[in-house]
């Protein structure tokens, strides 16, 4: 898989780059989960974000973060319109009143049903089999796995010498 000396001397193609493959596949899923839920008045971290509420009812805000990988100052209002738009409600624990635990409303669990259909809506739209379309994803989370153990996220990028 290394490159020969004169191929890294090459400017490298954007169609050759495993970071725009997977920007440009992503800017394209999720603009077809966009206009779906658009019907629902919902954004896809929205929809996100709801799924890990159906997932698991009551968990923490911290805990919503980590499952749909968004931090508390993106995930906050997130939850706030969420809460007016009557999906969700908020609830403060008993035991720390600093943990809110968050709960899908009579609202919020009719929703799930109105939306799965975006989701086969999607998948059929990848034009993958259904063995082909679980193959990506797992490879994709062990891909994005492999990077996270590899990668601590405050490591510079190392310059290219002129």
């Amino acid at each position: 898989m290394g490159a020969a000396p004169e191929q890294l001397r090459r400017h490298a193609r954007v169609e050759d780059q495993l970071c725009f493959a997977l920007y440009a596949a992503s800017k394209a899923v999720s603009g077809v989960y966009r206009q779906l839920l658009a019907e629902f008045d919902l954004t896809y971290p929205q929809y996100l974000t709801m799924l890990a509420i159906w997932e698991q009812d009551g968990r923490t805000v911290a805990q919503i973060g980590q499952v749909v990988e968004l931090d508390s100052g993106t995930l906050s209002p997130l939850l706030r319109r969420l809460e007016r738009a009557g999906f969700i409600r908020r609830e403060r624990s008993e035991p720390d009143e600093r943990v809110l635990r968050i709960h899908a409303t009579p609202s919020g669990r009719a929703l799930e049903a109105r939306v799965a259909p975006v989701r086969a809506a999607v998948e059929a739209g990848t034009g993958l089999s259904d063995a082909e379309f679980v193959q990506l994803r797992e490879a994709l989370h062990a891909l994005r796995r492999s990077v996270a153990s590899q990668s601590p996220p405050d490591r510079p990028v190392p310059r290219a010498s002129a």
